[in-house]
């Protein structure tokens, strides 16, 4: 018997999406699917066809209720299917908070995809903690992860059975997320006025090395920042001295991981009526879930 192969193509900008695809790749695994998680980056070097897989899913954070530009141009680039072929596959996606607007996110991707012969019949949205925004506390990012450790799997396993998922739709979601997706070329402008704080620079390279665009240049006299930025947050965030000012969104600015293992004093966060009903809807929503399929395994 042939052993089913996946691939996941993943965009992640500080590793929250990538977490989720290494949680449904290890169930793949368990279940005897051999998963390949590929990173997409500028110039889309070697990238696998999917032609070449049983199944295949995308994997984003979102980015102002959109997929981020590089998912659709990752999108364009897939070789487009001739008449009569079809093939399917899945999305995971990511995000600070679990508005229902962020349901619009892959409606332009979803798209693209479809004009070329892909059809999504899977969509999951996981809340992990902002790189943007605000800082969460150690404690809610901690539970954030918690809640996908546990609710991840079982969907993994909806994926692997084939199960439809969609998430509902937004009234006028199509137009909330044209419009919003100015951002696109306005962080590719904000990205040039980038600045990095020399006194504060230890040369480590790693914002360099990180930059998923290779848009972050080193030079004698300090940095040069190119027009390709997607605002992934990976430089300023993982700068070990948190010498960035991103431009025009500086005050939304977090910088450095969160403790996903935190099992300390309670914490308060800096913002603890944001969203509020939307968190308790998630995390009510989440463990259900997770009791259902719990329950159903001791029963089988």
């Amino acid at each position: 018997m042939t052993e089913r192969k996946a691939i996941i193509y993943l965009f992640s900008g500080t590793g929250n999406t990538r977490k989720i695809c290494e949680l449904y790749k290890k169930e793949f695994e368990a279940a005897g699917v051999s998963a390949t998680i590929y990173d997409l980056k500028k110039g889309f070097e070697d990238m696998p066809s999917p032609k070449e897989f049983d199944m295949m899913g995308i994997a984003y954070p979102i980015h102002a209720f959109n997929a981020p530009h590089i998912m659709l141009e990752f999108a364009k680039r897939l070789p487009a299917l001739g008449k009569g072929e079809r093939k399917e596959y899945f999305i995971l996606k990511s995000s600070g908070e679990p508005l229902k607007i962020n349901n619009v996110s892959s409606y332009k991707l979803i798209g693209v995809l479809k004009r070329r012969g892909y059809h999504c019949f899977a969509e999951y949205h996981y809340v992990m903690p902002y790189n943007m925004i605000f800082r969460h506390s150690d404690e809610t990012a901690a539970r954030m992860w918690d809640t996908a450790k546990r609710l991840a799997p079982i969907e993994a396993k909806e994926v692997l059975s084939g199960a439809y998922h969609r998430l509902s739709r937004v009234p006028f979601g199509h137009i909330f997320a044209w419009i919003l997706r100015i951002e696109h070329p306005a962080m590719r402008v904000n990205g040039r006025h980038f600045k990095v704080d020399m006194t504060k620079c230890i040369g480590c390279g790693k914002c360099e090395r990180a930059c998923p665009m290779g848009n972050i240049k080193r030079t004698a006299e300090g940095f040069e920042f190119g027009g390709d930025c997607l605002m992934c947050a990976r430089c300023s965030f993982g700068c070990p001295t948190d010498a960035f000012d991103i431009a025009l969104l500086d005050g939304w600015r977090v910088n450095g991981a969160y403790d996903f293992a935190y099992s300390g004093e309670p914490q308060q966060d800096p913002h603890p009526k944001y969203c509020k009903r939307a968190y308790k809807r998630y995390f009510s929503e989440a463990e259900q879930k997770i009791l259902c399929a719990n329950a159903k395994n001791i029963v089988e």
